[in-house]
């Protein structure tokens, strides 16, 4: 009899296993969670239980789909696409190539953000809407406007702010940036794409191939986007209000000067778990305060 802890043990060693053709070769970082979420997926039963399970019998057509998932993986395409979501913050996200995945690091900015109260927020280049939906769910008296270029991804968060019951206190709007955004917001959000176009051949082939190119790289110094956001964000926040972004590892100096050469003041960098700078925040002053730091 092949038992689920069974079934679970040959799924990770096939994930770990080299494979037979080079150029579509990918390296799952994480073997054991990957197979316990695929395994879990085919059994229809959530990924925690196949502990309690671990000596249930496992039927043949149940381990082949799985396999079957398996194989997907090592081609390369995320194990978030196959099983069609990703945990984020506590909650499930549906997730697939129309949208960015919600990465743990981006929790950082959550994290940020429910530092100090709000009662409006602007989430630019939502994606899937993890940031807009979470800081909602966390705060059942807060209220957003999320925006996307992308009117697919926009389809996408409005369906995990419905899952999440956060959708009637978030309007979806179409728009490049500020464009198309009116009114003031005492915070504003956003993970925007920080990759340089000299970078992204070097990022794993399930990034690379499988989510938009438009929400990872500027297609330039990969700095664009925060100069844009800098820029329009001081005539959409109230006195007292904080800009939050993501940014990569490597870019936090140029952002928070950027933030400083606007007038924001209180600007600093928040670090992931992982120690790496993660996060740039600034408070636009109000009146009287412009010189304060």
């Amino acid at each position: 009899m092949t038992t689920v802890q069974d079934g679970l043990r040959e799924l990770t060693e096939y994930l770990q296993r080299e494979r037979d053709v080079p150029w579509d070769e990918v390296i799952v970082e994480h073997p054991a969670r990957e197979a316990r979420l695929l395994l879990a997926y085919a059994m229809s039963v959530p990924a925690e239980r196949l502990t309690l399970l671990a000596y249930d019998a496992l039927d043949e057509a149940t381990l082949e789909t799985a396999y079957v998932l398996g194989s997907r993986r090592r081609m390369g395409e995320p194990a978030s696409h196959i099983v069609g979501s990703r945990a984020f913050y506590g909650r499930d996200f549906f997730v697939d190539g129309r949208v960015l995945d919600p990465r743990p690091e981006t929790e950082t900015l959550v994290d940020a953000a429910l530092d100090a109260p709000f009662t409006e927020v602007l989430d630019l280049g939502t994606g899937s809407g993890a940031l807009i939906v979470t800081l909602l769910a966390e705060r059942p008296d807060s209220l957003g406007i999320a925006t996307d270029i992308s009117s697919d991804a926009l389809e996408v968060a409005q369906q995990n702010a419905v899952t999440h019951g956060t959708v009637d206190r978030i309007g979806f709007v179409e728009s490049d940036w500020f464009q198309g955004v009116g009114g003031l917001f005492d915070l504003i959000v956003s993970n925007p794409p920080y990759i340089a176009a000299d970078e992204m051949d070097d990022l794993q082939p399930e990034v690379r191939l499988y989510e938009p190119r438009i929400a990872l790289t500027d297609e330039a110094d990969g700095l664009s986007a925060y100069r844009k956001i800098v820029a329009g964000a001081p005539g959409h926040l109230t006195p007292g209000g904080r800009l939050i972004v993501e940014i990569g590892p490597t870019q936090a100096r140029a952002v928070s000067q950027m933030m400083k050469d606007a007038g924001f003041r209180g600007v600093v960098v928040t670090l992931d778990l992982d120690g790496r700078d993660r996060v740039v925040q600034g408070i636009w002053p109000a009146a009287g305060q412009e010189n304060c730091g």
